[in-house]
């Protein structure tokens, strides 16, 4: 039941994703892009406090040892800050579709560090699922050159990759909406140092109406990512979350091509179509049909309960 209920989070995720990457390609215009990141993750951080307070989850945090507090630290340095910066600062200077697809290569590098810091076993189903997402995705993968910016979306997907393995240490002890507020929080801190040291903190000062909009539509986008994420890495390996990730690429692709007037091409569609079978393969047909029975299990037995 866990499993599932981490697999429908990270799905969630997934939708999250695929929008909120097509939306912030948007956002950054405009923007400095350093200033802009900084803003996004304190507002998360804000609302992710909030949550926990409604959550009733404050005694958790006030239970945190200097162990794990260091950790959380670690995760808003590699996961909350640095691949922030280097992301927003190149998706100024590339396209959406790139950006999803490098972001996307995430659950390679994920499964690697996993398989050698966590011990998740890959077997080999899920090494031949793993090479259809990468195929699906690399179809999808409409560009001509890799220059600069997604060099950095690259490095950035990375540090998100190693930050997602030790997250998922860190889960073992602690609730998901904990180690999303951390990274968020101790993300921001850091990134305000980079401004300060940069001399670039007065930009957070100077926003426009429109710049608060997006800010604030970006920041919905982020806290919707982190809460359910993490919510649902508790449940699931490394491995198998990061690979369900892979369907945000088809949904940034859709909107790209909805709105920007172009067209998805067969091939394109194909790509889609090796994505979904893909995710399908890395958990199993009976993990979908079991998961389709059991909200029918579980009502039966609620009624029950009830009566008596």
């Amino acid at each position: 039941m866990s499993q599932r209920t981490g697999f429908f989070l990270v799905l969630l995720t997934a939708i999250i994703s695929g929008v909120s990457i097509f939306a912030n390609s948007f956002a950054v215009q405009g923007f400095n892009p350093f200033a802009f990141t900084f803003l996004k993750n304190a507002v998360v951080a804000v609302f992710l406090f909030s949550i926990i307070l409604l959550l009733k989850d404050f005694k958790e945090l006030k239970t945190i040892s200097r162990k794990q507090a260091g950790q959380l630290a670690i995760i808003g340095l590699i996961g909350g800050s640095i691949p922030f910066l280097l992301f927003f600062y190149a998706l100024k200077f590339t396209t959406a579709i790139n950006a999803g697809f490098l972001h996307k290569t995430l659950f390679l590098w994920a499964s690697l560090f996993a398989l050698f810091f966590l011990k998740e076993r890959l077997d080999k189903k899920f090494i031949f699922a793993a090479f259809l997402l990468l195929a699906g995705n690399f179809l999808l993968f409409n560009i001509s050159y890799f220059g600069l910016p997604e060099m950095l979306i690259l490095i950035a997907t990375m540090f998100w990759a190693a930050e997602n393995t030790l997250s998922k240490h860190v889960l073992k002890d602690l609730s998901g909406s904990i180690v999303a507020f951390g990274r968020m929080f101790f993300g921001s801190i850091f990134i305000l140092a980079f401004l300060a040291f940069t001399g670039q903190s007065a930009l957070t000062f100077v926003l426009s109406m429109q710049q608060i909009q997006w800010l604030l539509i970006s920041s919905v986008f982020l806290l919707a990512f982190v809460f359910t994420f993490y919510s649902g890495l508790k449940h699931l390996p490394v491995h198998k979350a990061t690979a369900v990730l892979l369907l945000a690429q088809p949904i940034t692709v859709f909107l790209s091509f909805a709105f920007l007037g172009k067209e998805i091409l067969p091939i394109q569609g194909f790509g889609l179509l090796l994505i979904t079978a893909g995710v399908f393969m890395v958990f199993g047909i009976g993990f979908f049909l079991n998961s389709i029975k059991t909200p029918a299990k579980t009502k039966g037995l609620s009624l029950a309960s009830k009566r008596n």
